[in-house]
Formats: structure tokens, C-alpha cells, sequence
């Protein structure tokens, strides 16, 4: 993990400074607040701000004005209660900001999620960090045999050597002909007084898309549980789910029982088809059930086995 001299200045002001309130906090996410949690090769998940608990969730569901429920083991069965039945609206009322520094190409598959708002770090303006995301060798995978956007086999010595090369060797070379384009060190003094610099606006379209990127990323409760039900499930690109996998951490400390409905129901949970559940009470029955009597496809059929450990 990076951080700059003014993001580690940042956080120490921040950290050292004490604010009165008399809203709600959370002690254990203000433990965490600013604190840089380090992911991947340079890159960081860090909350900056948040709003509500999950007594706000329990008290938006019970449009009260007070603390709601008398008993924690009242607001766990409710918020439990909500997220069974996929009531979603009680959990709008709390809202996140992170901050998140990250590979290109994670960031535009991360931006699939359009339920948040974004403000990312612009390339017209600033002249971005010589940072890029270079694979652990064992994250070096060819490509799926039987899975179009899947992984297989790890890559094997000179192999994996060579991939890391290439991949080394064009990072280093793209961001040498950006900085030559812009005539400019990284603090923007001209490399050369002779000649002016591409426009930054241009330069950036020569960078590989593992260069680094920063955004500020503020999302409500309801949708991060959504971004964090498919980006945190195993199914997930790896450079993508260990981003999810930091922020289920900032989940657990901020809702605790929010978090523990969400593992149950969500993530350590599964949804089945009328169809589905047609061939499990004939399970249940003792009943003989097959694939050609089912209904269901042969792949809709392994994912159902799948699900049932079978």
C-alpha cells in the first residue's frame, strides 16, 4: 500500500482532531474512520464519513422518534426480520463514504454499480502516480476452459515469469512516453523548457489499466449490501473481492446485526426456482427426481445440486 506524504498528513489531522455531536456513532467504525486498509499491491479502502447504526434501521422501520425497541435482541429479530423479506427500504437510511484507491480496470468493472455516488481523481487536471498493479504470481491464471470470464490453472515458472515481465515491462514503458508527453515531473515542472507538454487530457489515454486511481465513493446501506452480495462472492474476480472483503470488515464493525442478517441470509444464503423447489420436496419425500423430469436445464440442474451439496 501507498499513501502520499499529504494523505499521511491527511489522516493524522483527522485522526488527532475531536468533534462534539449528538447524533449516533458507532465506536467501533470510529476506530476505523480514516484509517487506510491496505489492499492489493498499493492500493486502500478507508472510510471517511458514515451516517446512522442499526438502531436507525430499527427505527426507520418503526417510524419512531425514539430509540424504538426497549431490548437489542428485539432490534436483532427485526432488522433479521427485514432482511428475510427483502425489505430493503429501513436500510436506505444509513449511508457510507469511502475512500478507494484502485486499479484501472477494477474501477470500470466496479463502476457497474450505479447506485452510488462517485468523484473520482481526473487525469485533465492532475498528473497521475507512477503506481500499477502487478499480480502476485499466484493470481497468474490462464484463462477458464469451461468459464468465459473465470480463471483456471495457475501459470508456472517461465511462464508466469515471462506474463510478469510483459507486464512490468509495458507499465514502465507507458508511463515513461506519458511523462515524456507531458514534459512534466510528477509535481508538473517541465522536464524540458524547450517544448510543450501534450495536453494531460491526452497524455492519459496512454496509460495501461492497471495504473492506480483514486475515487470517493458514498453509497447507502441497502446498495453496498448488493455491491458486497455479488463482489464478495467466490464467484468474483479476485482483484475486485478483496476490496469487498476489506469493506465486509467496515460492514461488521459499523452493523453488527445488520452484518450477521447479511451473512445469514445473503451471503451464506441461496434462492431457489418454483422449479427448484419442486424437485427438493420431492427430495424431502423420498421421491425420485431427475434432470429430464425436472423442468430444468442440464446447467440450471448442477447449479441446483450445487446449492443442495449433492
Amino acid at each position: 500500500m501507498s499513501l502520499s506524504p499529504e494523505q499521511i498528513a491527511e489522516i493524522s489531522t483527522a485522526r488527532a482532531a475531536q468533534s462534539q455531536t449528538v447524533r449516533p456513532t458507532v465506536p467501533e467504525l470510529e476506530s476505523l474512520l480514516y484509517q487506510a486498509l491496505p489492499v492489493l499491491d498499493h492500493g486502500f479502502v478507508r472510510v471517511i464519513d458514515y451516517m446512522g447504526n442499526d438502531a436507525a434501521i430499527v427505527q426507520a422501520a418503526r417510524v419512531s422518534y425514539g430509540r424504538g425497541t426497549k431490548k437489542v435482541s428485539e432490534d436483532r429479530g427485526l432488522i433479521r426480520y427485514l432482511m428475510r423479506h427483502r425489505h430493503t427500504t429501513p436500510f436506505e437510511m444509513c449511508e457510507i463514504k469511502f475512500h478507494v484507491k484502485l486499479p484501472i480496470f477494477v474501477a470500470r468493472q466496479w463502476i457497474r454499480h450505479r447506485t452510488a455516488s462517485v468523484n473520482e481523481i481526473s487525469g485533465r487536471y492532475s498528473i497521475l502516480d507512477k503506481e500499477y498493479y502487478i499480480p502476485a504470481p499466484e493470481q497468474l491464471a490462464a484463462q477458464s476452459h469451461d468459464n468465459r470470464q473465470g480463471r483456471g490453472a495457475t501459470l508456472q515458472g517461465v511462464e508466469a515469469a515471462r506474463v510478469l515481465e510483459l507486464l512490468r515491462d509495458d507499465a514502465d514503458t507507458c508511463y515513461a512516453h506519458y511523462e515524456d508527453m507531458l514534459n512534466a515531473d510528477p509535481e508538473g515542472n517541465p522536464m524540458d523548457p524547450e517544448r510543450d507538454g501534450l495536453a494531460r487530457e491526452l497524455a492519459r489515454m496512454n496509460l495501461t489499466l492497471n495504473t492506480y486511481t483514486q475515487w470517493y465513493w458514498k453509497i447507502d446501506l441497502h446498495n453496498l449490501m448488493h455491491f458486497l452480495s455479488l463482489r464478495a462472492d467466490g464467484h468474483a474476480q479476485y482483484e475486485i473481492r478483496v476490496y469487498a472483503e476489506e469493506m465486509l470488515k467496515v460492514l461488521k464493525a459499523w452493523v453488527p446485526a445488520t452484518f450477521e442478517a447479511f451473512c445469514d441470509y445473503r451471503l451464506g444464503g441461496a434462492s431457489f426456482s418454483a422449479k427448484d423447489l419442486d424437485v427438493i420436496k420431492a427430495l424431502i419425500a423420498g421421491k425420485p427426481a431427475v434432470q429430464e423430469d425436472s423442468g430444468l436445464s442440464k446447467r440450471e440442474w448442477a447449479e441446483l445440486m450445487a446449492r443442495l451439496g449433492r
